[in-house]
């Protein structure tokens, strides 16, 4: 279960963030989304798109290179040479071919100090000679641990209960959605034998109907997690008291 949930998350994840880039002030630019979520141990996309006003000179005019941390920080990729940092190695794909004016930056296996800000850089070759640019604001990558990940899905789906947790609001819209919206809660109750009673319907116990299942499909999800929550606080809790024996209950 927790692979799937993990599966979720990092779909989630992905459709985060704003995607709109800052409006067009230049005939040149490079679009990223501003904030993206990843989950440790599993994988993000970074897509990019530019544009520019020149006539391209010759048959493999353009190049695409990634910094991360901060805008003059280290290259972490450059598809000339082809260059890919140290930290990356095996973890990332760029998804990207020549003459294309956009693609997306995949980093596998996340890390927890792969949270950064990344920059995509342009290069072009062009009958008015080589232009390069970069992305100004660059798009933050926030990571996730998986103990972190429990505790923000309860919240999540009861945040009245978990108020000190503050999960952000567009990490979990698409999940909780899912699991909540009573819109996806009248499929499930069965319609046999209704279809000749329409005007029969007695509305207080459709909405009873409703309510019984969405508490249902949340008790469904929210046993096993409490369950997990625990177990992981309970094997935490020995390690930090080896660490501070002073705040080890005294017999």
């Amino acid at each position: 279960m927790a692979r799937i949930l993990l599966l979720l998350l990092s779909a989630a994840c992905l459709h985060t963030g704003n995607s709109a880039g800052y409006q067009k002030k230049y005939d040149y630019a490079v679009d990223q989304p501003a904030v993206l979520s990843g989950v440790q141990g599993g994988s993000i996309e970074i897509p990019f798109s530019f544009y520019f006003p020149w006539e391209l000179a010759n048959d493999r005019p353009m190049s695409i290179a990634w910094r991360w941390k901060h805008f003059h920080g280290e290259f972490i990729y450059n598809s000339t040479q082809p260059f890919i940092h140290e930290h990356f190695k095996g973890r990332l794909i760029m998804n990207w071919t020549q003459g294309q004016t956009s693609g997306v930056l995949r980093i596998l296996n996340l890390k927890e100090n792969d949270q950064a800000t990344y920059f995509s850089r342009v290069f072009l070759q062009t009958t008015e000679g080589m232009k390069l640019w970069q992305s100004i604001p660059g798009t933050q990558l926030i990571i996730h641990g998986t103990k972190r990940i429990w505790v923000l899905c309860v919240a999540a789906l009861f945040p009245s209960s978990f108020p000190c947790c503050s999960p952000q609001p567009y990490f979990f819209k698409s999940f909780s959605t899912t699991l909540g919206s009573p819109s996806i809660i009248p499929s499930a109750v069965p319609t046999t034998g209704l279809e000749d009673t329409r005007g029969q319907r007695n509305p207080s116990l459709l909405n009873l109907g409703a309510m019984v299942g969405m508490v249902v499909s949340k008790v469904v999800v929210i046993i096993p997690l409490y369950g997990w929550v625990i177990f992981l606080w309970s094997k935490q809790r020995p390690a930090e008291e080896r660490l501070n024996p002073s705040k080890a209950p005294q017999c």
